[in-house]
């Protein structure tokens, strides 16, 4: 059976209710109309009518709820939720209550997917990973000359409209966000967890459920392998009482008994000893590439391939890995070097929106830097941020909605020295890159590491990246 034989079986003449009309959401109102399905698109935005997409959709049948009662009156056979809209409001929870199955444009790829998912999630560093695991599967699939790899989920265009050129030889690799796994009842292939670390706690109700909706991407079928951080709590936790088989990776240790847990079965580990790469199990070890080899910098970035290492175990050589290391500088906004002017470089690493993700990139410097932080309030907390900002940077521009918060536990901060550390609160984006660079010397480093979301005043950290860089290129 086709993809579109299945589709048409499944939803013909079904109630389909797609639940926001972002990006994502646009190709499955296709494919629902053409398999023959009654959609109705409910979006709290009353302009959505002039989108031209809309409109066309609107011609094939699709009924449009719009405005602040987007929800009334929901039901129907299928719910398919956008990730930024919570499982549990009331109407939805109705909805569910009498009968209709809650999906996701997410959850209907993996249903449908012919080929082998590779999903990847974390706190940090999700973004890179799933990169660097997609230009792994891509370089093979070409060197062997057959197979294509797909790349998608959480970056990238969406995967369901490409289901029906896929076949069983080729592999998708996902990003897989909380808010898309919150619902979820299908598991990738394979699963890897980067970290869990305090985040989203703005959107989740607390650290429970947030753990609880990564913890999808290794619950349900057809998973059958866990890749996991062995040097973070919460996904050593998670692997240890995993009935799955685990890689653990760290960047800390240098043994498998340091590792992985004794009476642990059927695992491997991959970490780094005197400068090299191993990856170990069933006894047999094997050197993969030496850290220096990978051009990415920072000890973050090596975890990075150590997770994507582990993920594509057997389906990519040694060899491939050492080329795709040797070569590929990173993704844009992370830690992306902008330009030098007047001696100072600068560094766009926009996508550092949590704590976490800028402690990284400050620890891939060579020296410390002048910052610039601030953005959206995730609710998270700003005390280990505040030791970071104290400890290893010049200077500190803070900006954005979160600016103040963040301030305030600088100062309270035992390890503050004013006398040392410049801090600065300015609260125009671009007026806090100027005084950035006023406080850079010759020899200098500028970073943009937020530590927040970009949702205060930009569409995302995409947007705040490339303003980031058309300030910085006009100086």
């Amino acid at each position: 059976m086709t993809v579109n034989e299945y589709l048409i079986k499944k939803f013909k003449n079904k109630k389909c209710n797609v639940l926001g009309f972002a990006r994502s959401n646009k190709p499955l109102v296709d494919m629902l109309l053409q398999a023959g399905a009654q959609v109705t698109v409910r979006d709290r935005n009353e302009k959505l009518l002039l989108d031209s997409e809309a409109v066309s959709f609107a011609s094939r049948g699709a009924v449009f709820t719009l405005g602040e009662q987007y929800l009334a009156e929901l039901r129907g056979d299928y719910i398919f939720r956008t990730p930024a809209i919570r499982h549990d409001l009331p109407q939805i929870a109705e909805a569910v209550k009498g009968g209709a199955v809650l999906t996701s444009e997410m959850e209907l790829f993996l249903e449908v997917c012919p080929c082998p998912v590779l999903g990847i999630t974390g706190s940090d560093g999700k973004t890179t990973t799933t990169t660097v695991t997609h230009l792994l599967l891509e370089t093979e699939m070409r060197k062997r000359g057959s197979g294509k790899a797909y790349i998608g989920g959480n970056i990238g265009a969406p995967l369901l409209p490409l289901v029906g050129k896929m076949t069983a030889e080729d592999v998708a690799v996902v990003e897989l966000s909380s808010f898309q796994l919150q619902t979820m009842t299908l598991s990738p292939s394979r699963a890897v967890i980067t970290n869990i670390t305090p985040n989203h706690l703005n959107w989740h109700t607390d650290m429970d459920e947030y753990i609880s909706a990564k913890c999808n991407i290794c619950r349900h079928a057809p998973v059958s392998m866990l890749v996991a951080n062995a040097e973070n709590a919460v996904t050593r936790e998670i692997a240890k009482n995993s009935d799955l088989p685990v890689t653990y990776f760290s960047s800390k240790a240098s043994s498998y008994g340091e590792i992985v847990p004794f009476f642990k079965e059927n695992c491997n580990a991959i970490y780094e000893k005197d400068g090299v790469i191993f990856f170990e199990g069933e006894g047999k070890r094997e050197a993969v590439l030496t850290s220096k080899d990978i051009l990415l910098p920072g000890r973050h970035n090596v975890e990075n391939y150590m997770a994507a290492i582990a993920l594509t175990r057997g389906l990519v050589s040694n060899d491939t890995v050492r080329e795709v290391a040797t070569s590929f500088g990173g993704v844009e906004h992370r830690l992306e070097l902008v330009r030098t002017h007047r001696g100072v470089t600068y560094y766009n690493s926009s996508i550092d929106s949590s704590p976490t993700r800028t402690a990284a990139a400050l620890s891939a410097l060579p020296k410390a830097p002048v910052i610039i932080c601030g953005g959206s309030d995730k609710n998270i907390p700003f005390d280990g941020l505040a030791r970071d900002l104290c400890t290893r940077t010049k200077a500190v521009v803070l900006t954005g909605e979160a600016a103040s918060k963040i301030l305030t536990e600088i100062e309270k901060c035992p390890l503050y020295d004013p006398a040392r550390l410049v801090v600065k609160h300015i609260p125009e984006f671009k007026d806090a890159v100027l005084s950035a660079s006023a406080l850079a010397e010759s020899g200098d480093a500028v970073l943009l590491s937020p530590a927040c979301a970009s949702f205060d005043r930009f569409r995302d950290f995409a947007e705040r990246g490339n303003y980031f860089k058309e300030i910085v290129n006009g100086l």
